[in-house]
């Protein structure tokens, strides 16, 4: 009896997928943006569990995106496997542009960047053709000059992998363009990939900018050189033409692959907007693909993105079923859990604004001059993605303020001007206190406080989201969190409010608030769970 999956496949911040095959096994990646560590890499073998195997930017010195705003940084990573090595490119934005790193291993460890200095554009991609060519695929803007804001190219360049391996430049060749979109005046035509399918090469990108207007559409030739030319259909799939109260939004960015049986599918990004607003972001979703007169067509009688989808048995493994779901509660136990982020990175671990063994079984934060609200530092935090409608989020935190100038809490954050913080300090009162604070594109906004029980022992701070309303609690432990505040716009963590193109996260902070000061806060756990 054939089974479902649900989508999304990948639920809350997780833009921009990229997959390959190898074998049996799948290997996914995502954009980042200034988040560290950068680029998740997840593995199935059955397409309906997904485990997360690590990160491809995971060190200090890797690369360095400080500076960068929360949807700054890395965009649009392209995985793929060729003879032994895998290969993830990707863009870093504002600095270096273009890179590939490789790994044996996806898992890791990945290698240093090799940075592609003739290579214009985001949104890189690799192709390695059956007659031993490799190309590159970008987009950068027509080079005649833009017409008007997304009139982009795609271009491809060919890649010399001795020099790769050398860790030299290895684009050996001048860009030809080879698209301009399949729309009259199409706009920011992005995201290509390349394949090789029954004697055809095929261009499958994403069109119409990243929001209400994104959508999928493909290309065709004989040689990949050109002439192409588009499907009289496209695009392939969008929901653009469903307005802003469809189910499902902002469908684009897609890639395709088959599984072992010789069925196809596309994984992309979508988002669901609960209330008007998206606080989820962009997430990944799958869908099957059939072919027809050799073009790639949606397999749902709606030719859209749907709920469920029947999955095919795949051939049989001995993992367990239940080896990909991430724990509710988190300990700290000497590492960052592998779903956790943190926002920037540093130059080095000595210049670290947290520490995994500086207390056992505990992450602590330090109380630096760096803030939550800043656009250039590596403030002491760390959160995992917010992926449900209705949710809940607590963490024990051992804090006792020294001086009036620190803070430290718990924190839902949307972006540097977009987030509520929930925090022990030194209050007006000169004691030790709690307050809420919002920032919604304004200054900091204190919501409520009040003088708070300080003890040696760790106070706990929660956060409840329903129907997109916030409540924050309280408490000596988790079994006796009290109201400190409640009926609070959940609606201003999405883009709709704040802009950039990523999701909330709910997480953990301190700091010294413009000083840095000689003290710390210890986080014991953390635990995140959706409401039902």
């Amino acid at each position: 009896m054939s089974r479902k999956y649900i989508n999304p496949v990948l639920s809350g911040f997780y833009p921009d997928p990229s997959i390959c095959r190898v074998e049996n096994d799948f290997y996914l990646v995502n954009s980042t943006f200034a988040y560290f560590p950068g680029i998740p890499v997840f593995h199935s073998v059955d397409l309906f569990h997904w485990k997360q195997i690590g990160n491809a930017i995971d060190r200090p010195g890797q690369l360095c995106y400080d500076g960068h705003q929360v949807s700054q940084g890395l965009f649009a990573p392209t995985i793929r496997y060729n003879k032994g090595i895998f290969y993830i490119l990707c863009t870093l934005i504002g600095k270096d542009g273009n890179f590939i790193i490789t790994a044996e291993n996806p898992a890791g460890p990945w290698s240093e960047p090799v940075w592609l200095k003739d290579a214009e554009g985001i949104d890189p991609s690799i192709f390695f053709d059956d007659d031993g060519k490799v190309w590159y695929c970008g987009t950068h803007s027509v080079p005649e000059g833009q017409a008007y804001p997304g009139n982009n190219e795609i271009y491809i360049q060919e890649i010399n992998l001795s020099l790769l391996s050398a860790g030299k430049n290895p684009l050996t060749s001048k860009s030809t363009g080879i698209w301009r979109g399949a729309l009259l005046n199409a706009v920011w035509p992005e995201g290509p990939h390349i394949y090789k399918i029954n004697g055809w090469y095929y261009l499958l990108y994403a069109e119409g900018g990243t929001g209400l207007d994104h959508a999928v559409c493909v290309a065709r030739a004989k040689d990949i050189s050109g002439p192409w030319e588009g499907k009289k259909s496209n695009p392939v799939l969008t929901h653009r033409h469903l307005g802003r109260n469809a189910d499902i939004i902002n469908a684009g960015h897609a890639d395709i692959f088959d599984d072992t049986n010789g069925n196809w599918w596309m994984v992309l990004l979508a988002s669901r907007p609960h209330y008007g607003v998206c606080p989820l972001g962009r997430e990944t979703f799958m869908v099957p693909i059939h072919w027809e007169d050799d073009w790639p067509c949606i397999s749902s009688k709606s030719g859209l993105i749907e709920k469920e989808f029947p999955l095919p048995p795949l051939p049989i493994t001995n993992k367990d079923p239940l080896w990909s779901y991430e724990p509710s509660c988190d300990h700290f136990n000497g590492a960052l859990p592998l779903h956790w982020l943190m926002l920037r990175m540093p130059e080095n671990k000595k210049d670290a604004a947290v520490s995994f063994n500086s207390r056992s079984g505990a992450l602590r934060l330090f109380t630096r001059a760096a803030t939550m609200r800043g656009t250039k530092e590596h403030p002491a935090f760390a959160g995992r993605r917010i992926k449900h409608k209705n949710w809940a989020f607590c963490a024990a935190v051992d804090f006792s303020p020294k001086t009036a100038d620190e803070s430290a809490g718990i924190i839902l954050l949307q972006s540097e001007d977009y987030q509520y913080r929930f925090e022990i300090c030194i209050g007006l009162s000169g004691k030790p206190s709690l307050r809420l604070i919002l920032a919604a594109g304004k200054e900091d906004q204190i919501l409520a406080e009040a003088e708070c029980p300080v003890t040696e022992k760790y106070l706990v701070l929660a956060a409840v989201c329903e129907e997109m309303a916030l409540s924050f609690f309280c408490g000596k432990d988790q079994y006796s969190l009290t109201c400190f505040s409640d009926h609070h716009d959940a609606r201003i963590l999405s883009t709709e409010f704040a802009g950039g193109f990523v999701g909330s996260l709910a997480g953990i902070f301190a700091s010294g608030n413009g000083k840095d000061i000689e003290h710390c806060a210890d986080v014991l756990w953390a635990e995140y769970k959706e409401l039902l």
